[in-house]
């Protein structure tokens, strides 16, 4: 006989607790006074634990035979993916289902939102091979970039810098085709577990290292061509007062290295091939061709940074 489960009432609260009251205040807390639900309602979020499994199914798919269940052989690794990648996808949609919901203005009917979302998950699916392309430039990159680095299996496993890349790619596209709340959330996911903040609007080119990475902020308009190299603690972020519609962040151009501790503020532009030195503030552009390093020390230890031109 199958035994029935029921559900058991909470357990007498210790003496002094006053439940009953903390429950009645916190209930008046969320619906009434504190109220910072979007609209007002209840909405049924995406799940960051169901994202996470998401990506780590996008991840084996994509490097199966790095990030992907072991052992696998040439014959049995299309299966894998077929198997992963039917998983991921039909948990994405979901996900991209409810963040639709979340932003909805109440007028689209649901069902015609399901298909929004099962129509954008296709069209992010569509996306993998170049997106795949995309990371595989990378990695190369970090390999040729980084003399510590034996192989791209050791990148791949062990650089927090490529896992918060293949992060971003992956959010990036999904924020493109207005899945903005589940791109977001996977940009904190890789935040969370690599010290590195990109947010998914931000347009980033093929070959793009980041190494050691740990503090990086790359923000919401910020554009990085070609061959760009950061390292650590480098921020590209707005400066104050800017619009949120319009362009706000740094864009580099091909060929630009920014070493560990820089800051480059607001919508300055830094030219193809210039090196920016490690602690330097910038908020202007600067010519192609140019390195930025920190000024010799004044006297009153306050002098501005100089600007040298390349050779």
């Amino acid at each position: 006989m199958a035994k029935i489960e029921t559900l058991k009432r909470p357990a007498p609260a210790r003496s002094g607790w006053d439940l009953d009251r903390i429950l009645e205040e916190l209930r008046v807390s969320r619906e009434v006074t504190n109220n910072i639900r979007h609209g007002g309602h209840v909405h049924e979020l995406p799940s960051p634990d169901i994202i996470l499994n998401v990506i780590e199914g996008l991840c084996a798919a994509l490097f199966p035979t790095h990030l992907g269940q072991a052992p696998l052989s040439r014959e049995n690794t299309g299966y894998f993916v077929s198997n992963a990648l039917t998983t991921a996808l039909g948990r994405l949609a979901d996900q991209v289902h409810r963040g639709l919901k979340f932003n909805a203005d109440g007028n689209e009917p649901q069902g015609l939102m399901k298909s929004r979302a099962e129509a954008m998950t296709q069209d992010f699916a569509a996306q993998l091979p170049t997106i795949r392309a995309v990371l595989v430039s990378d990695l190369k990159a970090a390999y040729q970039a980084d003399p510590s680095a034996n192989s791209i299996a050791e990148i791949l496993l062990c650089y927090r810098g490529a896992t918060a890349v293949i992060y971003h790619r992956i959010a990036h596209a999904l924020d493109r085709l207005g899945a903005r709340l589940v791109a977001r959330v996977i940009s904190d996911l890789a935040h969370a577990s690599t010290g590195i903040d990109i947010h998914p609007g931000a347009r980033i080119g093929e070959s793009f290292f980041i190494g050691h990475g740990t503090g990086v902020v790359i923000g919401e308009t910020a554009v990085i061509g070609n061959n760009v190299q950061l390292s650590q603690a480098v921020t590209l972020e707005a400066d104050r007062d800017k619009v949120k519609s319009l362009p706000r962040h740094p864009i580099l151009e091909d060929d630009v290295i920014v070493y560990a501790g820089a800051t480059i503020l607001g919508p300055v532009t830094v030219g193809k091939g210039s090196v920016i030195g490690g602690n330097v503030w910038l908020i202007e552009s600067v010519p192609p061709g140019s390195i930025i390093t920190q000024a010799k020390t004044q006297a009153d230890c306050s002098g501005p940074s100089e600007l040298l031109p390349g050779s």
